[in-house]
């Protein structure tokens, strides 16, 4: 492992948004977050989680260029189980669970403000494309 690699203890991405106070409502209901820390009511900063999965919401006053361009990769198991829970709560799929060539089976959805994340499993082994 790389110097200093052992100290490292976990990640957690920053989304940008127009207003925190929807974006935990949205994660909360649609995709199952819970709060795990909230500044102010209404919220202008919040910390969600779903298992490892750690995000920061942050305001768009603060960053207002980085609005709706975030992205992250979540690993998971079932991600057509996962597909099915998420069309349930009426999260709008973005591209449906798909095997690609790379070995992986994937889904995506953005949140409100155009931020996606994408979910995916192992699902055969890789085979490079032919040339």
């Amino acid at each position: 492992m790389g110097e200093g690699g052992e100290r490292l203890r976990g990640f957690s991405a920053v989304f940008t948004v127009r207003d925190v106070g929807a974006s935990l409502a949205f994660y909360r209901e649609r995709l199952g977050f819970a709060v795990q820390f909230q500044m102010g009511e209404p919220p202008s900063y919040a910390i969600i989680e779903s298992g490892p999965v750690s995000l920061h919401l942050m305001p768009a006053a603060q960053a207002a260029a980085a609005l709706g361009l975030s992205s992250i990769y979540v690993y998971v198991r079932h991600v057509d189980g996962l597909h099915r829970d998420y069309v349930a709560r009426g999260c709008a799929i973005e591209v449906p669970p798909e095997d690609f060539f790379y070995g992986m089976r994937e889904m995506s959805l953005r949140d409100p403000d155009g931020n996606r994340i994408t979910f995916g499993e192992e699902s055969v082994p890789f085979t490079a494309p032919d040339a």
